[in-house]
């Protein structure tokens, strides 16, 4: 009888070393399947940036005509402005021809030139008409346009008074959503004359736009089928690998923020994964607004301005400030109570479009942010891990103040632009992934 007791030890000691066992194999498992995918998720961005990247195939530029050099320019709306018959002689003069290498400051789509504002109306925000003459060649083949592929912010597209599409939706409401490649048949008929080419552009009132905004900033071009065709395709692989980063990374993030939730009850830092998740979730639909807008019609740009600074960025600073106040051994009350205080002037901020309550919201939660990460380096679990991560997602929270003192923006990797913040994400979420199965402990119940 005096045996059991230590049989009893016995057999608990083994338990719990089964259950480390077990719990490490774990642990080994997860960080083989967040290193594979994290290759994986690499190779697909960096193989369509590569094809994304690459310039037009000579073939095929050949074929075409680029419509640039000078064009017909007037501010204002005036829909028989379209009327082939109209007279633009005293119209003014804009030249869209690009200096060689131009590219716009964001997805990298050659042939940048800037807008109406940097061509005599700084500040002109409204509608506005281009219009030139343009010789189709002839013989049988058919003719095909393609959209001017940066604009701002919506057109519509007329040859010789008949409308053929466009960006968005104008006239007395106007939509306007990103714009992207688009391809418009010209009649059959059109080969082997001479005909009028009329672009309508509307620029939002409230576009917060750089000093070369406004209008169309690269030029349509003419081209005949099939190579009308294969330049298309070529634009949407250029306009999908600017943006492929914006999807892959949001992926990832629902996926972490799914682990979260299945490890959080079997984690040392239960309320840490928790929030985090949450914070995940809002930083995936932060940039997922971006493909979405620049691939669909589905956001207007107020719509997306609206969702990106008074929604989805106040509440998401404010989810990773909980989650890393519990990081901490201790989550500081006061930290919590702040942090969704400056999350609802954040909101009320951007939704009033009050920048001062958005530039307190924005620097009180940085503030907290930093306070938190001192308390982590002087008491706190995996400090390295967890302030490294910490500082990535900061990086990518707070891309304003950043350019502010002069931090690059943005990057062009293989011809195509890659954001700071799209940098950071990608280094933030491994770490966090490899931070949350590290919490993993043995003596956690399921």
């Amino acid at each position: 009888m005096s045996a059991a007791p230590a049989t009893t030890c016995s057999t608990s000691r083994a338990a719990e070393l089964s259950a480390s066992v077990r719990m490490d194999r774990t642990r080994r498992d997860l960080l083989a399947a967040i290193i594979a995918a994290t290759l994986i998720a690499l190779a697909v961005v960096i193989a369509t940036l590569a094809v994304g990247g690459r310039a037009d195939p000579a073939r095929l530029r050949a074929a075409a005509s680029n419509l640039d050099g000078a064009w017909r320019f007037h501010i204002g709306d005036d829909l028989r402005w379209a009327d082939a018959s109209t007279d633009d002689r005293g119209w003014e003069t804009m030249d869209l021809s690009a200096p060689p290498g131009s590219h716009d400051a964001d997805v990298g789509l050659p042939g940048y030139v800037g807008g109406w504002m940097a061509h005599g109306h700084p500040g002109y925000r409204g509608y506005a008409w281009y219009r030139r003459t343009v010789t189709v060649p002839a013989g049988k083949r058919a003719w095909d346009l393609l959209g001017p592929t940066a604009v701002d912010d919506g057109y519509e597209l007329y040859w010789n008074s008949v409308r053929l599409g466009g960006s968005g939706r104008l006239g007395g409401v106007p939509r306007v959503v990103g714009t992207r490649p688009m391809l418009f048949a010209l009649p059959f008929e059109a080969a082997g004359t001479r005909g009028v080419l009329a672009i309508r552009m509307y620029m939002q009132p409230d576009n917060a736009a750089a000093d070369d905004g406004g209008g169309m900033h690269i030029a349509p071009l003419l081209a005949p089928r099939p190579e009308s065709h294969a330049l298309y395709r070529v634009q949407w692989w250029r306009t999908i690998a600017g943006y492929i980063v914006d999807l892959i990374e949001p992926l990832a993030m629902f996926a972490l923020a799914g682990l979260a939730l299945v490890l959080r009850r079997r984690s040392s830092h239960p309320g840490f994964l928790a929030l985090a998740g949450i914070a995940l979730v809002l930083s995936a639909l932060k940039r997922l607004e971006n493909p979405t807008y620049a691939w669909t019609d589905l956001l207007s740009l107020p719509a997306y301005v609206w969702w990106m600074n008074a929604i989805l960025a106040p509440l998401g600073m404010a989810a990773w400030t909980l989650a890393w106040n519990r990081w901490c051994p201790r989550a500081w009350r006061a930290v919590d109570v702040a942090a969704l205080a400056l999350a609802v002037a954040g909101v009320a901020g951007g939704a009033m479009h009050v920048m001062a309550l958005t530039r307190i919201s924005r620097l009180g939660l940085l503030a907290l942010l930093v306070l938190t990460a001192m308390r982590m380096v002087r008491d706190g679990p995996m400090r390295l891990t967890a302030l490294a991560t910490m500082t990535w997602v900061l990086v990518a929270q707070f891309p304003d103040e950043l350019s502010a003192i002069g931090v690059p923006g943005i990057w062009f990797p293989l011809g195509i632009g890659v954001s700071r913040t799209q940098y950071a994400y990608a280094i933030a979420l491994p770490l966090l992934a490899v931070l949350i199965v590290r919490t993993l402990s043995s003596n956690r119940t399921r």
